[in-house]
């Protein structure tokens, strides 16, 4: 129990020091702040001498972080960037007697750095949650023993035990037992779902009801957490196209401004009549306004919160080149199935012969079907059981053609469900006045059910639109893009789809290899298009449009090929990302244009000689902060 304690004690410690640590560079800018005033107080009061130790306090605990991030670079790179030239701008100021404008420098650089990491800060957030689903225990079941071992150490067959209340570990199928699990971590449903044996789990669902043992099907980096966790990791690591061109640039305007401060510090005093204090003067305040500390943070922190706010409502972007993309999409291709339908088949007419019993024919048509593993086959068995036929009959025999149908006997003679050859395509063909091709029509697929008879009735069933759909084209149609509907399904299908769900066209019978075909031959007439699907027939589409993105129940493949995923599954997030993008894009361009207005204007202003060292700390670093606080609008965008 001490033992106990004593680690509570000391991870408490830990705690509160690892927040003083998150926390550190903005305290050391306050701090440096603190000791400006101080110095300052001082200088007034004619303590001169007494406050340049003060000033030099706030310069070492100010400048450290960025002082020491510019030297790494300096030597990783190899080559000068902005965090040296305000070390030197802050060194210079200091050495031509001003202390205080020099601090400042320092005080407002090391402020607009805090700004930066709290933006970085707030796009790990994401990952951090994400880790804390992942039960870091897990009870190992080995010949009838619980022994509770890492879950790192889980491997593919190893059966764990998942108790009420308990996160499961790790991706695998129920062998025993039977729960309800909390899945909205990875799908955003909040409704629990019931499980029972030979059904996936996933890790990082919470159980909600009775105990299980599940077999592992994955090693630990391959479950869907990990997955998600990666995604985070890669979207943070990728930078925008904006980004790579502004840092390809810094490092060309690094020189070009080293050589134009010596230039204004030798050459004034030998060609004008400037004093060569004068000279050095103008060279600080130039090194000072002309550096692109502005310019450089005009994008990176806009990016981060554009990412970190897409995470916050389930939209995950794997890289910031990702999110600059969706801000200029001109066309979006949908596939069909799992991504504007709900990808499961459900009944939505009933039809029977004259004087039929609906309920005897339905628990007869459901009682073959149940032997049956086809999707068509357990859609029937679900609304049979909808409809009250919870107990099945017991066929004496049962026979399953594969792409046909089913026939079962019973007491009372054959009975056989499947399409219209399997029972007759003439007398199919004429059944309750043609009532099959007008279903047809309608995009449904047919079934027909036999008994001794003839056919005695048709079930029509339809891959359902999302209730969403409509409303999440609506919204994308607002914003000026087409959209386009990829379809395996042959064109009756297709066109009833199309209709139903609102896109502006469709392209039927299309193979995996066609929608990759028909990606490019959209961006070529419309411009930069995305794509939208969940299987792994959707995944060359995916890689071939320029913004691939993956419905969050979809396949693996299709989630490692996507840029961009939907976490809950919600095609409305679709529209909301676009117009997160393009609100971004335009905060950059922005930042981009005001930054550059202002150098533009202080280096001007220098060369006048109407603006002093104050004022060019000032609305240099100003600007800085300015452009970061614009990009921190979109956290909550």
């Amino acid at each position: 129990m001490a033992a106990t304690t004593e680690r509570l004690v000391i991870n408490n410690r830990r705690n509160r020091f690892g927040k003083w640590k998150d926390h550190a560079e903005l305290l050391a800018a306050l701090v440096s702040g603190v000791l400006i005033v101080v110095g300052w107080l001082l200088d007034s009061y004619g303590l001169a001498a007494a406050a340049i130790p003060v000033y030099c306090g706030a310069f070492m605990i100010g400048g450290y972080a960025k002082a020491r991030e510019g030297i790494e670079e300096t030597f990783k790179h190899k080559q000068l960037n902005v965090e040296m030239l305000m070390v030197f701008a802050a060194v210079g100021a200091a050495i031509i007697g001003y202390w205080a404008e020099g601090a400042i420098l320092i005080f407002i650089f090391a402020l607009s750095g805090a700004l930066e990491t709290y933006t970085m800060d707030k796009s790990h957030k994401e990952i951090s949650a994400l880790m804390k689903l992942q039960p870091e225990e897990a009870v190992l079941l080995e010949s009838g023993q619980e022994t509770i071992v890492p879950a790192a150490k889980l491997r593919i067959g190893d059966s764990i035990l998942i108790r009420p209340g308990e996160r499961v570990p790790a991706d695998g199928n129920i062998i025993e037992g039977m729960t309800a699990l909390n899945e909205a971590a990875i799908t955003g449903e909040a409704i629990p779902v019931t499980k029972a044996v030979g059904q996936e789990v996933f890790a990082g669902t919470l159980n909600v009801q009775g105990s299980v043992v599940v077999m592992i099907t994955k090693p630990m980096e391959e479950t869907m957490v990990q997955k998600i966790i990666r995604m985070v990791q890669t979207a943070k690591e990728e930078k925008s196209p904006s980004q790579l061109f502004i840092e390809r640039f810094e490092g060309l305007y690094v020189k070009v401004v080293l050589i134009a401060v010596a230039l204004v510090a030798l050459l004034p005093p030998l060609l004008f009549d400037w004093t060569w204090l004068n000279a050095w003067y103008r060279a600080m305040i130039l090194l000072v306004v002309a550096s692109p500390c502005a310019l450089v943070a005009s994008i990176m922190p806009a990016v981060l919160s554009a990412i970190s706010a897409n995470a916050k409502r389930g939209i995950l972007f794997k890289g910031g080149v990702h999110v600059e993309h969706a801000g200029k999409i001109k066309a979006i291709a949908f596939d069909k199935t799992g991504t504007l339908t709900k990808g499961k088949p459900e009944v939505c007419d009933f039809i029977l012969r004259e004087g039929a019993n609906k309920d005897d024919v339905l628990l007869h048509a459901a009682s073959i079907e149940h032997h049956s593993t086809h999707p068509l086959a357990e859609a029937i068995v679900a609304y049979a059981k909808e409809k009250g036929s919870t107990r099945l009959l017991n066929p004496i025999q049962v026979q399953d053609t594969p792409g046909a149908g089913v026939k079962g006997r019973f007491d009372d003679g054959e009975w056989r469900v499947g399409q219209a050859a399997f029972v007759g395509e003439q007398e199919a063909e004429h059944f309750q006045n043609g009532v099959a091709k007008k279903l047809a029509a309608e995009g449904k697929t047919v079934v027909f059910i036999q008994d001794t008879n003839g056919i005695v009735g048709v079930l029509a069933l339809r891959d359902e639109i999302r209730p969403e759909t409509l409303a999440a084209m609506k919204a994308l149609q607002k914003q000026g893009i087409q959209l386009v509907m990829l379809t395996g399904d042959g064109e009756e299908t297709a066109q009833a789809i199309a209709e139903q769900s609102g896109v502006d066209r469709y392209v039927s019978r299309c193979m995996p290899d066609k929608k990759a075909e028909e990606i490019k031959r959209i961006r070529q007439e419309i411009g930069t298009v995305a794509m939208v699907g969940d299987g792994i027939n959707d995944a060359p589409a995916l890689a071939a449009a320029d913004l691939g993105v993956a419905m969050g129940g979809g396949s693996d493949v299709a989630l490692e090929t996507a840029d961009m995923v939907l976490m809950k599954n919600e095609l409305p997030n679709i529209a909301d990302a676009i117009k997160r993008s393009k609100k971004m894009n335009r905060i950059v361009k922005q930042n981009i244009v005001f930054s550059i207005a202002v150098v533009l204007l202080l280096v001007l202003s220098n060369f006048m000689q109407v603006l002093d060292l104050p004022l060019g700390v000032i609305g240099h670093e100003g600007s800085t902060i300015l452009v970061i606080l614009n990009g921190l609008r979109l956290l909550n965008g």
